[in-house]
């Protein structure tokens, strides 16, 4: 039987069990690599090196005879590294299988934002130190040199383009700007990043000395352009519709868990060769009229059995509203799977599930995966209120077949500090509140879904208790 409990001192409310769910047949997949995170990074530093080492075979070391000189090629030096670094960006948001399952989508998006302003701000040295470097010696001074370039030498006109494309997508990819952008907005504006490095192409054609330099060079610029725009279309247009073709999903059941909670069940053919797991997520498409073309990020909230697919979201915005109103019947485009929130990334034999919110969906999937022992999983779901609770029953039952204790932790958020805890815990630290309730938290696998600010602070409190960072599992769905 689990035990659901709530923090000490705070009122006893239970989850309310109901009937065990028959087995589902599953297909679980194996344990990823480690060694394929490390790869992948290797190979993009490699990258990186080739480059710089054909600038130095140009003659990058000894071309500082004048000022001037000296600019041009520094501003080679950064236009070069910043092209490299623009490619493997694109790369990195290709969704190629080997990498995303290697490093996951919310890890990815950090490295690809990294990467993206450091390209960028290389991009704005080698426009300002190649132009120092040419008006150097000259009496047109650095804004007439500029438009002079921009005039006159080929390419330039269509990498202005290209470079206003990208400052569009940096612009819009900050912060306070994203902020104020719908998704569907940003994501389009973000397509743009395609057209600036197409546009940057022409240029170091025709006056990069760099990319036609040797057969070497020339066939390692062509090839990753080439790789960049094949990874796109492969991963990104072809693999999702192949998948959608062949599997050919359709809306067979909407479940309304509460007012504000919908559940979709999807079937389909062949889906036991639907290389999905357990707390994974795809990006959906319903065609069910306008709006139809604007992915959305749901996780499964049930294993995958072969024979259907189930999601469970929150109504947040237009798009989760509408799930409510979906009909049996209606077809559906898929992407994925993604994600690193299942089994095959563990590293101990226990494990600990945390989630706030909606975010349990993936939980309760990732529990029916998970194998059965006594005290192997442990489930601690923290919700402000018990009518927040979601999939209560059959998350219970779960967690009886499988030996696992489910720990409801309920009640509003505390306002005087950042915590993953109520307010009605506030005289408890958050790592202690961990330990309490999984005194040995160190030695398992953390899994953490939720609020990417709530997660930031279970995130520090498992690593102030000792989970080690490689045993920390999250899946933030920000932007």
């Amino acid at each position: 039987m689990s035990a659901v409990t709530v923090p000490e001192g705070s009122e006893d409310r239970r989850l309310t069990a109901a009937p065990a769910a028959a087995g589902l047949r599953r297909r679980p997949g194996g344990p990823v690599p480690l060694w394929w995170r490390d790869a992948s990074a290797v190979l993009a530093w490699l990258s990186v090196l080739f480059v710089v080492a054909l600038w130095v075979a140009g003659g990058g070391l000894t071309a500082f005879g004048s000022l001037g000189e000296a600019l041009i090629n520094l501003g080679r030096l950064t236009g070069l590294v910043a092209s490299v670094l623009l490619l493997l960006q694109v790369l990195l948001m290709a969704r190629i299988p080997f990498v995303e399952q290697a490093w996951g989508q919310d890890e990815l998006a950090r490295v690809h934002r990294l990467v993206g302003f450091t390209s960028f701000n290389l991009m704005l040295a080698h426009i300002v130190l190649t132009v120092l470097g040419y008006s150097a010696g000259t009496d047109l001074g650095f804004v007439a040199t500029f438009i002079d370039q921009v005039l006159h030498s080929p390419g330039m006109l269509l990498a202005l383009a290209g470079t206003v494309a990208l400052v569009l997508v940096v612009v819009t990819s900050v912060r306070k700007a994203r902020a104020r952008l719908r998704y569907e907005s940003w994501h389009l504006l973000h397509l743009y990043a395609y057209l600036g490095a197409g546009l940057a192409l022409p240029h170091q054609l025709w006056t990069g000395a760099d990319f036609r330099s040797s057969v070497t060079a020339t066939v390692f610029w062509w090839g990753l352009y080439a790789a960049a725009l094949g990874s796109v279309i492969a991963f990104r247009v072809v693999l999702p519709l192949v998948r959608s073709l062949r599997h050919r999903l359709v809306v067979s059941e909407v479940v309304a868990e509460s007012p504000t909670v919908t559940s979709i069940v999807m079937t389909g053919r062949r889906l036991d060769r639907l290389p999905a797991r357990a707390g994974q997520f795809f990006q959906w498409r319903f065609l069910d009229g306008p709006g139809w073309s604007r992915a959305h990020p749901y996780s499964l909230s049930a294993a995958p059995d072969g024979r259907s697919l189930r999601i469970t979201a929150e109504h947040v915005g237009d798009a989760s509203a509408r799930l409510a109103a979906l009909r049996r019947g209606t077809k559906v485009l898929v992407e994925g799977p993604y994600g690193r929130l299942h089994a095959g990334v563990r590293t101990r034999d226990k494990q600990v599930l945390i989630a706030a919110g909606i975010g349990i969906t993936p939980m309760r999937a990732l529990l029916e995966e998970l194998p059965a022992g006594p005290d192997a999983t442990v489930v601690i779901y923290r919700v402000g209120s018990q009518a927040d609770v979601v999939l209560a029953a059959e998350l219970l039952d779960l967690a009886r077949a499988k030996g696992a204790r489910v720990v409801a932790v309920v009640g509003h958020r505390q306002r005087d500090r950042a915590s993953w805890l109520p307010a009605e815990a506030s005289r408890l630290g958050d790592g202690e509140a961990l330990t309490r309730i999984v005194p040995d938290i160190a030695d398992r696998d953390v899994y953490i879904c939720g609020n990417p600010a709530w997660m930031d602070t279970v995130i520090a409190a498992a690593k102030e208790v000792g989970v080690p960072s490689t045993s920390i599992h999250h899946e933030r769905f920000s932007y």
